[in-house]
C-alpha cells in the first residue's frame, strides 16, 4: 500500500473494555498506509479488548491520557464496545481530549459506539452520523442526523456502524487523515 499517511500522527483513544477488532483492523489499516499511531488511554500499562462477548487480549498503553495533548496528533480514532465508550464519555479528560480535536477541525473517526463520546465533546450537533443502533436516538437528541449507513463522512468526522463495516471504515479513515497532508 502507498505510504499516503507517512507523516501524519494518529491516537487511538481507549480503556478497558475496547471491541478489539475496531481497533486493532484500523490500526493496521492506518499504520499500512504510514502512519504513526499511538494508543492512549486513562489507564496505564495494558488495556484490555472485549471480544464479542467475552474479555480479550491485553494491548500497550503508549501514552497516558494525562500526558496527551491533541496538538501533537494530527487525527483521533475512537473504537467502540459498550464499555469503552460509556467509561471515557464520563471521564473528563477523555471528554477534553475529543473535544479539544474539535475546536482544532482535526479529523475524528468513530465506530459503534465510539460517537458516544462524540455526544459528551459536543461533536455531533448539525453532523450527519452513523452508529450502532442503540445510540440513534442519543446522537439524534444531540443534535445530529442519524442514518443507517456503513459509513458516513461529514466533513472532517467519519462514522461506521459495527465490525462488518470495517472495511469501508477503513477505506474512509485513510482518505479522511490522508487530508492532513494535503
Amino acid at each position: 500500500m502507498d505510504k499516503v499517511l507517512k507523516d501524519v500522527r494518529v491516537a487511538i483513544l481507549v480503556t478497558d473494555g475496547f471491541e478489539q477488532v475496531e481497533m486493532t483492523e484500523p490500526r493496521k489499516a492506518l499504520e499500512e498506509a504510514g502512519a504513526h499511531v499511538v494508543l492512549v488511554s486513562p489507564s496505564s500499562g495494558k488495556v484490555r479488548s472485549w471480544k464479542s462477548k467475552d474479555w480479550s487480549d491485553d494491548f500497550p498503553v503508549d501514552l497516558p491520557l494525562r500526558e496527551a495533548v491533541a496538538e501533537d496528533f494530527d487525527a483521533l480514532l475512537l473504537p467502540g464496545g459498550v464499555m469503552n465508550p460509556d467509561t471515557l464519555r464520563i471521564n473528563p479528560d477523555a471528554v477534553n481530549f475529543v473535544r479539544d480535536f474539535v475546536e482544532l477541525d482535526k479529523p475524528i473517526a468513530a465506530i459503534c459506539h465510539g460517537p458516544w463520546i462524540l455526544i459528551n465533546a459536543w461533536a455531533v450537533d448539525g453532523k450527519t452520523v452513523t452508529s450502532w443502533p442503540s445510540l440513534k436516538m442519543d446522537l439524534m437528541n444531540a443534535g445530529a442526523n442519524w442514518v443507517d449507513k456503513e459509513v458516513v463522512e461529514d466533513e472532517h468526522l467519519v462514522t461506521s456502524r459495527k465490525p462488518a463495516d470495517i472495511p469501508a471504515f477503513n477505506e474512509a479513515i485513510v482518505r479522511l487523515f490522508q487530508k492532513v497532508n494535503i
